[in-house]
């Protein structure tokens, strides 16, 4: 069986970078805690559409990403609806194993991998509670002697983005490790991270807790 991620049209990163950095990295990636992408599409189609009054025929991209299916679903939806399917050995193991996917991205690769979108709906779950790092259309691939890079167009979930990469666009590894200290709190305290939109990293978050 396998889990189809489907790249909406209106997307927040372009459709086509989001397939081409997802694919690209993903193909390379193998790891106990990183998902296994098992194969993708991405063709054009013809659609009518209306514009300006008048129906015109348009190309529309049709990205499909193929995973290997992993039964439990994501964290997020065993981390706040039910506290008792997840006891502490369970969330030990889920942190643990987060923790060594994101080594392998960050120090086994020819480069690091900076994932940029570490959220609770980002981890997958097989059988066994064995979390699998995924989403992957957000991410950067360094170079060698690369430790970091900026931008203008910053993108990500409230609550888990770095300030140095919410408020100066500085992108490092250290972006990571911010997001996966949220999911260890999280998931410690089985508290759900709000981000709210005067607080996009989540101080207030940290502070209570």
């Amino acid at each position: 069986m396998i889990a189809v991620k489907r790249l909406a049209e209106n997307s927040p990163v372009p459709a086509g970078k989001t397939f081409e950095a997802e694919v690209t990295n993903l193909m390379a990636l193998k790891h106990r805690n990183v998902v296994e992408l098992v194969s993708f599409c991405h063709e054009a189609q013809k659609k009518v559409v209306q514009h300006n009054g008048r129906y015109v025929i348009v190309d529309v991209i049709e990205s499909c990403l193929c995973y290997k299916y992993l039964p439990k679903g994501s964290l997020d939806k065993h981390l706040y609806a039910d506290t008792t399917s997840m006891n502490w050995n369970t969330r030990f193991k889920i942190i643990n194993g987060i923790c060594h996917g994101l080594h392998f991205l960050h120090k086994e690769l020819d480069g690091p991998l900076v994932h940029m979108n570490l959220v609770p709906s980002s981890i997958w779950l097989d059988d066994n509670w064995v979390p699998k790092i995924a989403d992957f259309g957000l991410s950067r691939l360094f170079g060698q002697e690369q430790t970091r890079m900026y931008t203008v167009n910053v993108k990500g979930y409230n609550g888990y983005m770095a300030p140095e990469y919410l408020y100066r666009g500085e992108i490092s590894t250290m972006s990571d490790i911010y997001s996966l200290g949220m999911l260890i709190l999280e998931i410690t305290t089985g508290e759900k991270n709000c981000g709210y939109s005067e607080d996009r990293s989540a101080r207030n978050f940290v502070t209570n807790d």
